[in-house]
């Protein structure tokens, strides 16, 4: 049995992104997260390296086997929130399985946005990227059609992936 988390780096608790990141996970795996974390509950724990609730949802994360990471685009990146979480996890071995890069942002001026800024950390920790990055204006964000293409192309893999599990970690699968 594999399992799910979804990861948000939106300050705002209970964002759009969080609602897109929830989705995302939902329809790879068919069933609901196992973990959701929403950042902007964690309040100043985020900032204390030595907190244990904080480090628990670094591990619990790390060990999922799909993971969604969601943020919305500031200044065409993810966001610090977002960076904060991320830098806790050990490079190359601190995701273990699938990451799906996510990022909301006003218009399609910054689609580029999670291919460029985010695939690359968490590639950087260990996850495997299945196939490309997901970028959905915000506007759209509760649209099941502004999915359906990256879905129609993405889900195959995952699916497939996440049945051979356990699965190589740390590379392509």
């Amino acid at each position: 049995m594999s399992t799910t988390a979804v990861v948000v780096g939106n300050p705002k608790p209970g964002s759009r992104t969080l609602a897109a990141a929830t989705y995302v996970a939902t329809q790879l795996s068919g069933g609901e997260p196992d973990l959701v974390v929403d950042l902007a509950t964690l309040g100043p724990a985020i900032l204390d390296w030595a907190d244990p609730t904080v480090a628990d949802l670094v591990k619990q994360v790390g060990a999922a086997d799909l993971v969604v990471v969601a943020s919305p685009t500031y200044k065409a990146a993810y966001t610090g929130l977002l960076k904060l979480f991320l830098d806790r996890f050990a490079g190359g071995t601190g995701l273990s399985g699938l990451a799906v890069p996510l990022m909301l942002g006003g218009s399609p001026d910054h689609s580029l946005a999670p291919e460029t800024t985010l695939r690359p950390v968490l590639t950087e920790i260990g996850g495997t990227v299945p196939g490309r990055a997901l970028y959905v204006v915000d506007a759209r964000h509760d649209d099941p059609t502004a999915y359906a293409d990256w879905l129609a192309a993405t889900r195959p893999l995952v699916t497939t992936v996440l049945a051979s599990h356990p699965f190589p970690t740390n590379g392509a699968p």
